[in-house]
C-alpha cells in the first residue's frame, strides 16, 4: 500500500465515521433534524429557521406560513389584521368522508387561523401597502367564500386609503365544500381588481409555492407586477392531469416559476432573501 492509498483510506474511513456520528445523533434527537425534500440533506430544524426556510445545501424553498410570511417581509410591529369578524359557515351542509364543519374545526384548531387568508396594512421598508397572505397550511389554501370575501374587502379598503395592494398566494384551488358559492369568489375576486385599476392603484401579485386552480385564474395573477418566489409551483390544472390529457411528457420545469418567466407570464423571479427589496424597491418606484 502507497502512502498515498493509505491517506485515502483513512480519509474514507474519517468521512464514514462521521456520518455514523451524525446518523446516531439525528436517532437520538429527531426533533431537532428534519430532510431536505429536494437533496435528501439531513438539516438542524434550527439552521432552516436562521435562513428563512431555505435549505442552505441546495437552497430549496420550503413552504411557509401566512404568520411566518408576514413576520418576513412587513416592518416588525407595523402589520394590522383587519376583517378578523370574517368566518366560515358551511352553508351547504356538506359531507364527504367527514363533514365540512368539522374539516374547519380541525384545520381552524391545527393554524389557529379562522379561514386560508389574512388581511390586513402593513409596512414594508415604510412603504404602505394593503395585504392578503395565504396560508396553504388551512385546507391546502383553498378558496371559498371568506378568502374571497377577506381579498375583495382589503381591495376596497385599498381603494379608500389609496394604497397599493400586495396579495401572496398560495393555494390549490376552490374550495370543494363551498361548491358554486367557492367558484363565485373568482368573479368577485377580479372585479374587485378591476375597480383597484380604475382607481389607478398599484397591485403586485407575490406567488409562492403552490398556486393553482381557481386562485391563479383570478386574483392570483391579474397583478400590475407579477413576482414569483423562487422554485415556486405555478399553474390551473396539475401537472399530471395534464399529461394524462394531452398524452405526452411535460418539460421537468414545467410550471415553476423560472418556467414561467421564460415564456413571459411573470416579471420578477426571486429568492426568498431578496423579496423584501424587491418588494421595497417597486413600492418606491411607484409611490
Amino acid at each position: 500500500m502507497t502512502v498515498q492509498d493509505w491517506f485515502e483510506k483513512r480519509k474514507e474511513a474519517q468521512i464514514q465515521r462521521r456520518a455514523l456520528e451524525a446518523r446516531v445523533e439525528i436517532e437520538a434527537n429527531p426533533d431537532l433534524w428534519t430532510k431536505c425534500v429536494h437533496c435528501d440533506a439531513q438539516l438542524l430544524k434550527k439552521d432552516i429557521e436562521e435562513n428563512n426556510r431555505v435549505c442552505p445545501v441546495c437552497d430549496y424553498h420550503f413552504r411557509v406560513n401566512a404568520r411566518t410570511r408576514i413576520n418576513q417581509l412587513f416592518d416588525e410591529g407595523s402589520f394590522e389584521e383587519l376583517f378578523t369578524e370574517i368566518k366560515p359557515t358551511d352553508p351547504l351542509d356538506f359531507v364527504d368522508t367527514e363533514s365540512y364543519k368539522d374539516r374547519l374545526a380541525a384545520a381552524q384548531a391545527k393554524n389557529n387561523m379562522d379561514d386560508a387568508v389574512v388581511t390586513g396594512i402593513a409596512t414594508i421598508e415604510g412603504h404602505k401597502v394593503a395585504t392578503a397572505v395565504m396560508d396553504f397550511d388551512f385546507m391546502g389554501g383553498s378558496m371559498g367564500s371568506v378568502v374571497g370575501e377577506k381579498v375583495t374587502r382589503i381591495m376596497e379598503k385599498a381603494i379608500e386609503l389609496k394604497l397599493p395592494v400586495l396579495a401572496i398566494t398560495s393555494s390549490g384551488g376552490a374550495r370543494m365544500q363551498e361548491s358554486a358559492l367557492s367558484l363565485m369568489q373568482m368573479a368577485k375576486t377580479s372585479c374587485a381588481c378591476a375597480r383597484l385599476d380604475e382607481a389607478g392603484l398599484l397591485y403586485i401579485n407575490l406567488i409562492t409555492d403552490p398556486t393553482f386552480g381557481g386562485v391563479t385564474a383570478s386574483f392570483g395573477t391579474l397583478g400590475d407586477i407579477i413576482i414569483a418566489e423562487q422554485g415556486a409551483r405555478v399553474g390551473f390544472a396539475g401537472r399530471r392531469v395534464i399529461e394524462q390529457t394531452i398524452r405526452q411528457k411535460l418539460p421537468a420545469d414545467f410550471q415553476t416559476a423560472e418556467y414561467l418567466m421564460k415564456y413571459g407570464q411573470v416579471d420578477v423571479v426571486s429568492s426568498r432573501k431578496d423579496l423584501r427589496d424587491t418588494l421595497a424597491n417597486i413600492l418606491s418606484m411607484h409611490e
